[in-house]
Formats: structure tokens, C-alpha cells, sequence
């Protein structure tokens, strides 16, 4: 795996720098040629070594055939950022078997910086063994979160972000979920939380933070599941406080005002 990713970090590097042609999936979804041709090389790898195993993939959907194996692949994750020459973006992959996910890598090809677990087996950045900070106050805390690029006015991140932000160090907003749960795993943040993820965005990077010592959930403390649209992770140090801010902010309790623009500008 860790060579698939570190092939497909070189070709995406290669389109990074040729500033290729953007292309638009929706209003605001947006898509290069890297992100297509990154993921038909892995694919290519996948069914060279593995050629029963079935693989869903965000720009080529699924191939599905009953194999107890599923790979799930998001060749370029920080799209956005690519496009603009903003160089936080990363290849991630991740592999379940039976339901269970065993094994997924991330790789920057910005900081040559490869991620990597297995169930079990710990986690690793460039074969250095990583866990997640000591932080057990929120208020020392920094976090990281992430909006999606379409239909945002019907999103309610907003609303986390200006509490979040009120009562941490701070939020950081990066555009990549795969790197934002890896720098969780690391210890470089101390929570990450985003709505309405998608498999191949998660499969990866929640597995690099549990086996870093971790905990990923859903907003409300349930079990992680792929496909929950909720995704909550953090040192497991401060994941009860995330938890109770988050039911403040559902309730609708306790909630900080947005600030006044015309008494800001008297």
C-alpha cells in the first residue's frame, strides 16, 4: 500500500505542477485530470497484486464482486486546494475485510510524509511510531474541521466552528479530512470533527487515529461507521467535552451570538 500511495503522491506532484485544468462535478465540486488518472494507476496496482478484491473509489465508483475485500480510495483528497496551487492535499487508501477496516496509508507528497496502520499494530509517520497528544483540556485544545464544497448554505458547521473556536486555542480549516485525521493520530491536533464525509475520505485516517491511540465516533458518542455522515475524532482526552459542546450547539443552549456587523463597524 505504502508503495501504491507513494506512486500515485509522485503523479499527482507531477499534475501539481504542470497547474492543470480544472473541471466541475456540481456547482462547486471540483475535479482534475490528476484526480482521474491517480486513481486509474491505483486501481491498475490494486488489480495487478490483488485482483479479487473489490474497490470503491470516489472518482470511479464501485467495482464490486462479493470479495471479502474492499479498498476504498480517494486518489486526491484536498481537490480544492490542488487546483489553487495550495499544497495541502494527500493520496488515501484503506482496506476492509469482512467489514472490518485492517490497513490504510495516506501520503503527502508535499511533505513526503507517509501514514500508515494496521488493525492491531500501531501507527506509523515514515515508520516512526505516532500516538495522539496528552491534552485533556479543551481549552488548550486545537482542533481542525471541514466544510464541504457544495451545498453549503445548507450546512450548520458554522454555528460548531464559532462555538469551537470560542472555547479552544483555536480551529484550523485545512481542506483535506484524510491529513486532518492523520495530524489527530500524530498529536499535531487535538480533535477533528466534519459532517457528511464520504467512505474513502474516512476509511484511512480513522483507523491511523484509533490505532494511534485515538477515538472516533459519531457526534453523539456511537460507534464510527462509514457511511454515518458524522465524524468525530480526538485524543479520547477531550472527546466527552466535544461531545457536550456538540449537544449544547443541537439544543440550541448556551450558544455565543454571532457578532453584530453594524455595531462592529460604529
Amino acid at each position: 500500500m505504502s508503495q501504491i500511495t507513494r506512486e500515485a503522491g509522485a503523479l499527482l506532484m507531477k499534475y501539481f505542477r504542470q497547474r492543470v485544468t480544472v473541471e466541475y462535478k456540481g456547482e462547486a465540486d471540483l475535479v482534475t485530470i490528476a484526480d482521474r488518472k491517480t486513481e486509474v494507476l491505483i486501481r491498475e496496482r490494486i488489480r495487478e497484486r490483488w485482483p479479487t478484491h473489490d474497490i470503491l473509489g470516489e472518482e470511479g465508483g464501485l467495482q464490486d464482486t462479493g470479495s471479502d475485500y474492499r479498498w476504498y480510495v480517494d486518489p486526491l483528497d484536498g481537490t480544492t486546494n490542488f487546483a489553487h496551487g495550495f499544497p495541502v492535499f494527500c493520496v488515501s487508501m484503506g482496506l476492509e475485510h469482512r467489514g472490518q477496516r485492517i490497513a490504510g496509508v495516506v501520503y503527502d507528497p508535499t511533505r513526503d510524509e507517509l501514514f500508515a496502520a494496521e488493525q492491531g499494530s500501531g501507527a506509523w509517520l515514515n515508520q516512526q511510531p505516532i500516538q495522539v497528544s496528552k491534552t485533556a483540556k479543551l481549552s488548550e485544545c486545537l482542533v481542525a474541521t471541514g466544510f464541504p464544497s457544495h451545498k453549503r448554505h445548507q450546512n450548520p458547521n458554522i454555528y460548531f466552528y464559532h462555538q469551537i473556536t470560542l472555547h479552544t486555542h483555536g480551529v484550523r480549516r485545512a481542506g483535506s479530512a484524510a491529513l486532518d485525521l492523520c495530524c489527530v493520530a500524530c498529536g499535531r491536533f487535538d480533535g477533528f470533527w466534519e459532517f457528511n464525509l464520504n467512505p474513502w475520505d474516512t476509511a484511512a485516517g480513522v483507523l491511523i487515529v484509533q490505532e494511534a491511540g485515538g477515538k472516533v465516533t459519531d457526534f453523539h458518542g456511537g460507534p464510527f461507521q462509514l457511511n454515518s455522515r458524522e465524524t468525530l475524532a480526538s485524543n479520547g482526552l477531550v472527546h466527552e467535552a466535544l461531545q457536550s459542546e456538540f449537544e449544547q450547539i443541537f439544543a440550541g443552549r448556551g450558544l455565543e451570538p454571532l457578532p453584530d456587523m453594524q455595531e462592529h463597524r460604529r
